[in-house]
């Protein structure tokens, strides 16, 4: 009974000089502003899981403040409030800068480009952190991936597309490098923050929009203003992105980073798979309540317009942008040896057993 006694009494000791020691030990605070309002999940749910986690797996020595766009009402002006320092931390997606960085474009996902799985393994062991790195260090900040959405839906319209010239005149929501294919194709493109969606289409300020898949898509309601919903083509992969001010990154101890990274790290494979489950879910809510949506898929002639006009613009920004075009051939490298493996294991696997 003395030594059960001494052993308890150690181990009560050991517990009370780690409390203390950690109590004594800095805090490291950090402000986190995301795109995404307080009510979007699950894209806002990964901002606050990695604050979480690296709170708990730091015992309290790193502390993150979350604020959704209801707060900081800039939700496409992540980036520069990250490099400026009005804030220390962001969540948001990477192609949203193209207009102040064309580089920054192919680090959420290319049309007709790497699926969530590929896209993951070329991230982070394909060179494309590296990649993502070379463009991000002029700004200032530290990028990371934050989280796939995976293949998102083509989007919602008001009206059957059935040729190219249905296309034509349309206003629509779209972002990233599918817009610019979109205007290519006569379509006026534009790019507007998620709390302005649903109000844009009702009103008629857009045509046309589209968001992400069936688990946020039929939250916002879009259905019952735009019944033809869209197969997609143009975002096969769309990764999110946690970017941290570099100066505040590098002020944190070695330990620290790694569990900031970690964080990182889980929080958005917690957000890929919860979106998958979200997705199936919501897949068959759509058939079995909203039966006035009509799923639809652009006809092959449409299809093969856009890969060429894709391929197009591939080779005339690749020509304006040395980095741009050494990203594009990156992923085509990496997309050519990977999908050799996802021919063999995922499509065959899913052609036998539909």
């Amino acid at each position: 009974m003395k030594k059960l006694i001494m052993k308890f009494s150690i181990a009560f000791i050991c517990v009370g000089l780690l409390s203390t020691l950690y109590a004594n030990e800095k805090v490291y605070k950090f402000s986190m502003a995301t795109t995404w309002g307080e009510t979007a999940t699950p894209l806002i749910d990964a901002a606050n899981n990695m604050a979480k986690m690296a709170n708990e797996m730091s015992n309290g020595r790193i502390l993150i403040n979350v604020d959704s766009a209801n707060k900081h009402k800039a939700p496409l002006g992540i980036l520069d409030m990250v490099k400026g320092g009005q804030y220390d931390m962001g969540h948001t997606a990477s192609y949203y800068w193209k207009g102040k960085d064309i580089n920054t474009l192919p680090f959420t996902s290319m049309p007709f480009g790497l699926t969530s799985p590929e896209q993951y393994a070329w991230f982070y062991h394909g060179g494309g952190m590296e990649l993502m790195k070379k463009v991000y260090d002029k700004h200032g900040v530290v990028s990371f991936p934050g989280g796939s959405t995976g293949v998102q839906m083509g989007g919602w319209f008001k009206k059957e597309i059935n040729t190219l010239e249905d296309l034509k005149g349309l206003k629509m929501r779209i972002p990233g490098f599918a817009g610019e294919i979109m205007a290519k194709l006569g379509v006026q493109v534009t790019n507007l923050a998620p709390g302005e969606l649903f109000t844009s289409l009702e009103m008629g300020t857009i045509d046309a929009l589209e968001w992400v898949g069936p688990s946020m898509d039929i939250s916002m309601g879009f259905h019952k203003v735009a019944p033809y919903y869209y197969t997609g083509w143009h975002e096969p992969a769309s990764e999110m992105q946690f970017i941290v001010n570099t100066k505040k990154f590098d002020k944190l101890p070695d330990d620290l980073k790694e569990i900031m990274l970690a964080a990182i790290r889980l929080s958005a494979y917690d957000m890929y798979i919860q979106n998958y489950d979200m997705n199936a879910n919501a897949w068959q809510k759509m058939k079995t309540e909203y039966p006035n949506i009509q799923v639809k898929t652009f006809s092959k002639s449409i299809m093969d317009e856009m890969k060429k006009v894709n391929q197009e613009l591939r080779n005339d920004m690749g020509a304006s942008s040395p980095l741009l075009k050494e990203i594009l051939n990156s992923q085509d490298v990496y997309m050519k040896k990977v999908r050799e493996w996802t021919k063999m294991s995922d499509y065959l696997y899913l052609k036998d057993n539909l």
